[in-house]
């Protein structure tokens, strides 16, 4: 299957640039993934799709404000890191710009030596190893010097730290938000409880490897980079509970399915675990455990919109962005969402 099946064409003007004051206001396109039927509603209204006895599956990562502009030591030239992925003693793996100036050896200052990095090593894909030295608490340091790491496609500046954040975010360790999730409201969560659907919370650190372009033309030469994942015991509980009674797994967003899925066993049974995933779904993938699926519009050829046309078919998938485009939804992270029943 080629990674030109999933383009489609999009219109700049529907990239969404700033959150809806009210979270629950986003629309909401409901797809049949057998049918292809489509309906259209307001995001508040996915309550009416939930039945007492599902179990909806939220991430509950917390983005944290990964993006961190310094200055080399020597030259005083700009640069800018993007966190990706914390290691031991105080180690990341970095996304450094530009990253012909962050050699091993390279002393970075932020905040006027607030904190300070030096460059260990190069990785993959050119990603550098930087270690951090500061007095203090790291992630208070980070909260005062640090953005918060909005995708390339959002040029507006971010009025609210927190609106990058579910209202359920907990676990800090993302450099993405999981943003299915952005339009679920306390009342909300606590109107879908109410009705007897159990919410079960997984971590799922979003790094960029989920976002990365996929360069292959053939996708499954695409190789995708690991994420750190954590299931408790009452969660798993939650999800065996309602594949036992026949009801239905309902992730909310494309991470929370990557992270059931990931940790399943052939029979689709879950137990408290952590580890690393680098699944990639793409069409031909056999869910374990997820039914239905909550989503934003993700960008065409996308190793995103391949996991929910493995889902819903990729003619149906395809049609139901064309349909969403005539429509003028709008899209990307803080953009409407899709509901895949």
């Amino acid at each position: 299957m080629k990674t030109s099946d999933f383009y489609y064409d999009l219109p700049e003007e529907l990239i969404a640039q700033d959150p809806l004051m009210d979270r629950s206001s986003s629309r909401l396109l409901v797809l049949d993934k057998v049918t292809g039927m489509t309906e259209h509603h307001v995001f508040r209204d996915i309550v009416n799709y939930l039945n007492a006895g599902d179990c909806l599956v939220i991430n509950d990562t917390k983005v944290i404000p990964a993006r961190l502009i310094g200055v080399k030591e020597d030259t005083g030239a700009k640069i800018e890191v993007l966190l990706l992925k914390r290691g031991a003693n105080d180690v990341w793996e970095t996304l450094v710009k530009p990253g012909r100036k962050a050699k091993p050896g390279v002393r970075i200052s932020f905040g006027d030596g607030i904190l300070t990095g030096e460059v260990v090593d190069v990785v993959d894909e050119g990603n550098r190893l930087i270690h951090f030295e500061y007095e203090g608490i790291f992630e208070e340091i980070l909260d005062r010097l640090g953005q918060m790491p909005l995708p390339p496609y959002i040029t507006h500046q971010l009025e609210d730290k927190d609106r990058y954040n579910t209202v359920y975010a907990e676990h800090p360790g993302s450099a993405a938000a999981p943003t299915a999730g952005l339009h679920f409201t306390p009342e909300l969560l606590e109107q879908i409880s109410k009705k007897g659907v159990e919410i079960a919370h997984v971590t799922l650190h979003v790094g960029l490897g989920t976002f990365r372009p996929v360069k292959a033309d053939d996708i499954e030469e695409h190789h995708m980079h690991s994420e750190f994942y954590m299931i408790d015991e009452k969660a798993a509980e939650m999800i065996n509970r309602a594949k036992d009674r026949d009801n239905r797994v309902i992730c909310v967003g494309t991470t929370s399915c990557r992270t059931v899925e990931s940790a399943a066993d052939e029979n689709g049974r879950l137990k408290a675990c952590s580890g690393w995933t680098e699944i990639f779904i793409y069409p031909g993938y056999q869910f374990k455990v997820l039914d239905c699926l909550i989503t934003n519009f993700h960008l065409p050829e996308s190793t995103l919109i391949m996991l929910v046309s493995a889902l819903a078919g990729r003619e149906h998938v395809l049609a139901a962005y064309e349909e969403a485009v005539q429509e003028r939804y709008r899209f990307f992270s803080f953009g409407d969402a899709m509901l895949i029943v």
